[in-house]
């Protein structure tokens, strides 16, 4: 009897567990949440552009840049791209080409939907044995992905938290998230961009070792709180977006998971917000065309908010 009672429950709890997929936008789509974008959002956030004001969000990637462990960067810059540096033709021109060896996941990027799933089970339920290959990714590479034009919203944690920068382990959820977003007169809403400020940001190139060994962060409730809303992506100015360590001690990364394999919205890290906070740019146009490398699963960004 007691077994019978444990294989119920353990049926149960693996029904919970595939319960995820196949994906509300359907069964063959690649592209999660990005289904919620359209022309007509497009043109509406066009409409908030008042002042022409551009603002970069991403750092600048180099071998100082602080990177999740063992990621590393280099750059060779190669004269005349043979590496001779000899003019060419009667007009002697000459030039420099650049060869580069990176992770990709250094500095502002944008987490593709096959970069963390459960299990080795990816969004929409593609397997690991299906889709990943050393050479690339064959399903939900970030070379695949739409141009991501839509309305962003930027939510100072900092205001609600009532300090310059938050602790490392600072988790807010779905509570926090509101209360600070009405604060600031901000409605969040279908196909939105969600940015967050905690301040974390500050301390690169101060004290490295602490801004990576943890960080303050989007908890499990705000994830499902703001997939609930229908945004396509969601960033802050930390390395991982959530918070680090995890509210249930015995998981690690959570929210990636969640958002990139259940619920198909993307993951943006590293975004340098600061100037939009010191001008309260609360609402704003947000552009992002990622690079196009095939098979890739992690994309190095500068996405622009222009007001």
């Amino acid at each position: 009897m007691a077994y019978a009672l444990i294989l119920l429950a353990s049926v149960a709890i693996l029904g919970e567990e595939d319960d995820w997929y196949p994906s509300k936008y359907g069964a063959d789509d690649t592209l999660g949440a990005i289904n919620n974008l359209s022309p007509e959002l497009v043109v509406e956030a066009a409409r908030l552009v008042k002042l022409g004001k551009t603002y970069p969000l991403g750092v600048v990637t180099g071998r100082e840049t602080p990177a999740y462990p063992p990621r590393t960067f280099s750059i060779t810059v190669l004269q005349g791209g043979d590496g001779t540096g000899k003019s060419i033709g009667t007009n002697r021109a000459t030039g420099n080409d650049d060869l580069m060896f990176t992770w990709v996941g250094i500095g502002s990027q944008i987490d593709g939907l096959g970069h963390m799933g459960i299990d080795h089970v990816y969004y929409n339920g593609l397997k690991a044995e299906d889709i990943v290959a050393p050479t690339g990714l064959k399903e939900l590479s970030t070379d695949k992905l739409p141009p991501i034009v839509s309305r962003g919203v930027l939510i100072d944690m900092t205001r609600y938290f009532e300090t310059s920068m938050l602790e490392e382990g600072t988790a807010y959820n779905g509570k926090e998230i509101e209360e600070q977003a009405t604060d600031q007169g901000i409605e969040i809403r279908k196909g939105d961009v969600v940015l967050f400020y905690t301040g974390w940001i500050n301390l690169t190139g101060v004290d490295n070792e602490r801004l990576m060994s943890a960080a303050p962060g989007l908890g499990m409730d705000g994830a499902q709180y703001l997939a609930d809303k229908g945004v396509v992506a969601i960033g802050s100015d930390t390395w991982g977006l959530e918070v680090v360590p995890s509210e249930n001690p015995t998981e690690v990364f959570p929210v990636h998971p969640y958002l990139l394999a259940k619920q198909g919205i993307y993951i943006l890290e590293n975004m340098d917000v600061r100037d939009l906070v010191k001008d309260e740019g609360w609402e704003f146009m947000f552009v992002l065309g990622q690079p196009r490398f095939e098979g890739s699963v992690q994309a190095v960004i500068n996405p622009v908010a222009i007001r």
